[in-house]
């Protein structure tokens, strides 16, 4: 008999009911034989676990009294699921909505080399139908990452780092390097645990047969997320970054600064306040 590993596909959820029921019903259909969910809520108070726990009572709940973020939140479900035997642990954003064969895909790539360590699905925006992820590449001059948005011909093991969007993780990979860094509180995250798991020797892939879709929310520039996206970023590459880019980190940080100063002075930017702050609780952090 074919021998199907144990998948535990761990959703971390905060105040997203809307999106949360779908994505739920979308996973519940899910064909692959072997797995289970664990839904661990950051203390949401839209009624959205109160929600999943009456709808989906063969699902796994695990209810923080705070919001602990991305990297503690999930940290949470991982160890739950290693601690039961997990062959493998799936993130999954709430604001997803998988395909029937989505994870049937996923683990029939990710069991044909022992080095694949990480795996994405290919990721469809939801909204455009567009591709929102089919690979990405950390850009170390500019200190930002890329998304690559093109339908390959074939699975992408090129690629720089797997989105926290949909990562199926093997467990060898936490055995080796941990789990996410809990000093992101939210993005890059996901980057930095990629990058650890390249330096420890695993490959990274976008298996192109596994297909989900994505519903990110489209009012993106709100200040929290422009706060969170430059302290994280700037965590990221304090903590990654070969000696020799360091210096010239420094000095492209510098010249943000310079132009962050010159956006308040001006007013051309909006979130500029926002942007200085994260400038200054990241000077001020022991990271």
């Amino acid at each position: 008999m074919k021998k199907y590993p144990k998948v535990f596909i761990v959703i971390l959820n905060y105040n997203r009911k809307d999106f949360l029921k779908k994505c739920l019903d979308s996973v519940y259909k899910t064909t692959y034989p072997n797995f289970e969910v664990v839904l661990v809520d950051n203390n949401s108070k839209d009624g959205s676990l109160e929600m999943a726990m009456t709808g989906y009572s063969r699902f796994i709940f695990i209810k923080n009294e705070e919001n602990l973020g991305y990297a503690a939140g999930n940290n949470k479900g991982i160890r739950y699921a290693l601690e039961r035997m997990a062959d493998y642990v799936l993130l999954l954003n709430n604001d997803v909505n998988v395909k029937e064969n989505f994870l049937d895909c996923l683990i029939e790539e990710a069991e044909k080399n022992s080095l694949t360590g990480i795996l994405s699905p290919l990721i469809f925006d939801g909204y455009s139908g567009k591709v929102w992820f089919s690979g990405g590449k950390i850009d170390w001059l500019r200190m930002k990452t890329v998304h690559e948005t093109e339908i390959k011909t074939a699975d992408n093991f090129e690629t720089d780092f797997i989105s926290g969007c949909a990562m199926l993780v093997k467990k060898e990979v936490f055995r080796k390097i941990g789990l996410l860094d809990e000093d992101f509180f939210l993005y890059w995250e996901d980057a930095d645990f990629s990058f650890r798991a390249k330096k420890a020797g695993f490959k990274l892939g976008v298996a192109m047969s596994s297909w989900i879709d994505h519903y990110e929310r489209k009012k993106n520039g709100s200040n929290m997320k422009t706060y969170w996206l430059v302290l994280s970023g700037l965590i990221f590459f304090k903590k990654n970054a070969r000696s020799f880019m360091k210096y010239w980190i420094l000095i492209y940080t510098c010249l943000r600064r310079l132009k962050n100063l010159a956006d308040i002075a001006f007013g051309t930017n909006k979130q500029a306040k926002f942007v200085q702050k994260a400038y200054g609780d990241f000077s001020r952090s022991k990271i």
